[in-house]
C-alpha cells in the first residue's frame, strides 16, 4: 500500500487515503471532484408522437464554480443523444407543443427567465414572454393554443407595467430595507421581497398575458405544492390551480384545487378538506381530474392519497385508499383508464398503477428509485428516472407491465466506469417497540475480508424523510464509505415508506422512539458485522439529523466524534425564526407558550451541560429553515466546556451546500474530522 505523508491540508489526505484503496485496475473510490463531475440528468418529456424524449442534463464545473443546464434529445427506442441548446445561461423545462414541431423550455438567456420555443425542423429559439420578474414555470394546453405561465408580481399591481416600474423603484433605490406585515416574508433561502405568485394565460399566438389570479394570493401556493400545481383541461376552456386562501399561511397547511373558465372570472374550490390538496392532472379524454390530497390540517407528511374528481358527476373518489403508501408523483395513461405512480417503499420508490374508476393498485416496477414518469402515447410503455446509491440518475424505458426494462440515457457511463463504488446492502433489525427497522449499510471500496473498519452512523432529516436508494448529490453514501468507512443508514420511526403509522410515530417524540432505534442499530450492527470497529464509530446528520447530533450531543458518550449540519439546537427560539409555523406546531403540539412541554423536553441546549464529544458544526447563513443561530448555539456550548470543535461557517449557502467549491470545503472538513478521530 501507498505509504501517505502528511499534508499541509485535509483535501490532500483525503486524496491519499482514498488512493490507496484504488483497484489495480485503475479504477478509484468517489472523490468530490468525481461526485461533482457526474452530470445530473432529468425531467424526460415524451414526443407527442412517441419517438423521442427531451430531457435536461445540468453539468458543474468545479473551477468557474458553478454549474448550467441544457436539453438534450434522443430516440424513445435508444440510440445516440444529442444537444438541442447550448446557452451559457441555464435551459430547463422541456415541453413539447401539442403538435410536436417545436419545444419550449425556460432560459435565462435574455437576462431573466423567460419561456422560449425552439423550431424542431431548425432555426433559432424565440422567446415567447416579456414577463418582468420573469418565469418561474409554465405548462402548455393540449391543444397548442395557449401557456399557463406564473410569474411574480406585487399583489396591488394590477398591471405587470406597474409590477416592471415598482421593481425598477428597487433596484435603483439606494435603500434596500424590507417592510412586511405579515408572516411567511421569506422561505427555505429567499426573501419575498413583497411580492406574490401569479397564474397567467398566454396566448401562443400572440397577445398579452391576462392575469388568473388577484390580490395577495400565491398561486402555486408557496410551500407543499407539487410541480403541476396548474394546468389546463385538454379542450383548453377550464384551468385547475392550486391555492392556499387562508389569512394565516404560515401556519395552514390548507391547499385546495380551484377550477377557472380560461377566460377568467370566479374560481370555484373544488376541494373542502382542510388539509392539503395539490397537483392536478386532467384525463386525457377530458372526462376527470385527478390530484393528491392530505387528510390532516397542520400536517406536511400525512398519507398522500390519489383522488379522482369525476367532473360530469361531482363526485370524489379515493383511489389509492387501501394503500398504506404516500403518492410522490403520478401520469395518466394515453387512455384515460389508468394512472401511473411512484411511492416509497422500504427505502425504494417503485412504480404502480391503479385502475380507473375501480382503483384496483398492482406494483409495476419494484427496485431502485424511479421518478419522473411518462408513457408513450402508444400506451404500452414508461418512460422513467432510475438511480441507486452506485449509479446517478439516467433515463431507461420499460413496458407497463414492467417487462423490458432498458437504460436509454448513458450519461455517465463513462466516467462510473472508473470509480470503485462500495457494496450496499440492507438489513432489518428490532427498534423500538419492537417494531422492525430498515437500515442499509455501504462497505468501503476495496473491501478486505479480516480487516475491521470505522463505522459512520447517518442520520436523515425531516423527521418525515428516508434514506433512499439514491445516488445523493449532497449526502451521497459511497462519499462517506470512499475514505474507508463502513456506513449505515437507518430509516427510524418516522421515516416514510413503511406505512402512516411508522411515519406519525416521530411527531411529539423527537428525542424518543427514533433516538432508540439508532442506538439499538448501531448495536445491530457491530454485533452482526465482524468486519466492524466497535472502538471507532462517528455519526453525522443534517436538519432533523443535525437535531439528532445535537440530542446525541447531551445523551451518550458512545461515539467517538459527531458532525451536526443545520442541526436544530433550541425549539422556542427555532419557533421564533424559523417559517413554516405549522411544522412546530404539529410536532410539539401547538405554540410554545401554550404548550411548552415538548418544547422544552426536545430541545439539544437543555442538555448541554452534558455535551462532551467532539464536534464539527456546520451552517449557512441563508438558511432560512433552521436559521444559523441554531448552529452556533451548540458551538458556544461545545467551546465553553472545552469540547474539542469546529465550526464550518457558509456566508452564501443556505440549508443546502449548492456551490461546488464550498461543496468541496464540506467534504474535506467533513472527511478531515471523522479521519481526526477515528482514522483510519
Amino acid at each position: 500500500m501507498k505509504q501517505c505523508t502528511t499534508m499541509a491540508v485535509l483535501a490532500a489526505v483525503v486524496t491519499c487515503a482514498t488512493a490507496a484503496l484504488a483497484e489495480p485496475s485503475g479504477r478509484h473510490p468517489l472523490t468530490v471532484e468525481g461526485l461533482w463531475a457526474v452530470k445530473r440528468v432529468a425531467d424526460p418529456q415524451v414526443s407527442p408522437d412517441g419517438r423521442n424524449v427531451a430531457f435536461t442534463v445540468t453539468a458543474y464545473d468545479m473551477e468557474k464554480n458553478a454549474g448550467n443546464s441544457d436539453v438534450w434529445l434522443m430516440p424513445s427506442g435508444g440510440g445516440r443523444p444529442r444537444q438541442l441548446t447550448t446557452s451559457d445561461t441555464s435551459d430547463t423545462s422541456p415541453r413539447w407543443l401539442p403538435d410536436g414541431t417545436g419545444l419550449l423550455f425556460l432560459s435565462g438567456r435574455s437576462g431573466k427567465t423567460q419561456v422560449w420555443l425552439l423550431p424542431m425542423d431548425g432555426g433559432d429559439a424565440r422567446q415567447i414572454t416579456s414577463l418582468p420578474a420573469g418565469a418561474s414555470g409554465f405548462s402548455v394546453g393540449a391543444k397548442g393554443r395557449h401557456l399557463l405561465v406564473t410569474t411574480d408580481v406585487f399583489p396591488d399591481c394590477t398591471t405587470l407595467a406597474c409590477t416592471q416600474e415598482r421593481l425598477d423603484q428597487q433596484a435603483s433605490s439606494k435603500v434596500k430595507a424590507r417592510v412586511t406585515d405579515t408572516l411567511l416574508f421569506r422561505h427555505w433561502d429567499t426573501w419575498r421581497e413583497g411580492m406574490v405568485s401569479h397564474l397567467f394565460v398566454v396566448p401562443l399566438d400572440g397577445g398579452e398575458p391576462r392575469d388568473l389570479i388577484h390580490g395577495a394570493l400565491d398561486c402555486p401556493p408557496i410551500a407543499l405544492g407539487s410541480s403541476h400545481d396548474f394546468v389546463l383541461s385538454p379542450d383548453e376552456t377550464e384551468v385547475a390551480y392550486v391555492a392556499n386562501t387562508d389569512k394565516g399561511v404560515a401556519w395552514s397547511t390548507n391547499n385546495d384545487v380551484f377550477l377557472v373558465p380560461i377566460a377568467g372570472g370566479t374560481a370555484k374550490r373544488l376541494t373542502a378538506g382542510r388539509g392539503n390538496d395539490f397537483g392536478p392532472r386532467y384525463s386525457p379524454d377530458g372526462r376527470s381530474l385527478a390530484y393528491l390530497s392530505m387528510e390532516r390540517p397542520g400536517f406536511e407528511a400525512d398519507r398522500s392519497r390519489l383522488v379522482l374528481y369525476d367532473r360530469a358527476a361531482n363526485r370524489h373518489t379515493v383511489l389509492t385508499d387501501r394503500l398504506d403508501r404516500s403518492i410522490d408523483d403520478f401520469v395518466w395513461a394515453p387512455d384515460s383508464a389508468s394512472i401511473f405512480f411512484n411511492a416509497a417503499d422500504a427505502g425504494r420508490m417503485p412504480v404502480w398503477s391503479v385502475s380507473v374508476p375501480r382503483g384496483r393498485v398492482s406494483k409495476v416496477i419494484e427496485g431502485s428509485v424511479n421518478e419522473g414518469l411518462a408513457v408513450l402515447p402508444n400506451g404500452r410503455t414508461l418512460v422513467l428516472l432510475r438511480q441507486t446509491q452506485s449509479v446517478p440518475t439516467e433515463v431507461f424505458r420499460a413496458d407497463v407491465d414492467g417487462a423490458n426494462q432498458v437504460q436509454l440515457s448513458h450519461v455517465n457511463d463513462e466516467l462510473m466506469s472508473r470509480i470503485e463504488m462500495g457494496a450496499v446492502e440492507e438489513f432489518w433489525y428490532q427498534g423500538a417497540g419492537g417494531d422492525r427497522v430498515h437500515s442499509w449499510l455501504i462497505r468501503p471500496p476495496g473491501f478486505q475480508q479480516g480487516r475491521r473498519y470505522p463505522l459512520v452512523v447517518l442520520i436523515h432529516g425531516g423527521p418525515q424523510g428516508s434514506w433512499l436508494d439514491t445516488f445523493h448529490y449532497r449526502w451521497n453514501t459511497q462519499m462517506f464509505a470512499a475514505p474507508g468507512y463502513v456506513v449505515i443508514a437507518m430509516d427510524f420511526h418516522g421515516s416514510t415508506g413503511y406505512g402512516q403509522d411508522f411515519t406519525d410515530a416521530v411527531s411529539r417524540d423527537w428525542g424518543g422512539a427514533p433516538y432508540e432505534d439508532i442506538m439499538a442499530g448501531v448495536d445491530h450492527a457491530v454485533s452482526t458485522y465482524d468486519f466492524i470497529d466497535r472502538e471507532r464509530i462517528g455519526a453525522a446528520g443534517a436538519s432533523y439529523g443535525g437535531f439528532m447530533i445535537n440530542w446525541i450531543l447531551g445523551h451518550t458518550d458512545r461515539f467517538d466524534c459527531l458532525i451536526s449540519h443545520a442541526g436544530l439546537a433550541e425549539q422556542w427560539s427555532m419557533y421564533g425564526e424559523t417559517e413554516e409555523l405549522w411544522y412546530p406546531e404539529w410536532e410539539f403540539g401547538g405554540m410554545p407558550w401554550e404548550h411548552p412541554e415538548l418544547f422544552d423536553r426536545f430541545s439539544p441546549m437543555r442538555y448541554a451541560g452534558n455535551f462532551r464529544t467532539p464536534t464539527l458544526v456546520v451552517h449557512g447563513e441563508h438558511d432560512y429553515r433552521v436559521p444559523y443561530t441554531q448552529g452556533l448555539q451548540v458551538f458556544t456550548a461545545l467551546q465553553r466546556r472545552g469540547v474539542p470543535s469546529r465550526l464550518l461557517f457558509f456566508p452564501d449557502e443556505t440549508h443546502f451546500v449548492a456551490r461546488p467549491q464550498n461543496a468541496r470545503l464540506w467534504w474535506t472538513e467533513v472527511h478531515g474530522w471523522l479521519r481526526r478521530f477515528l482514522g483510519p
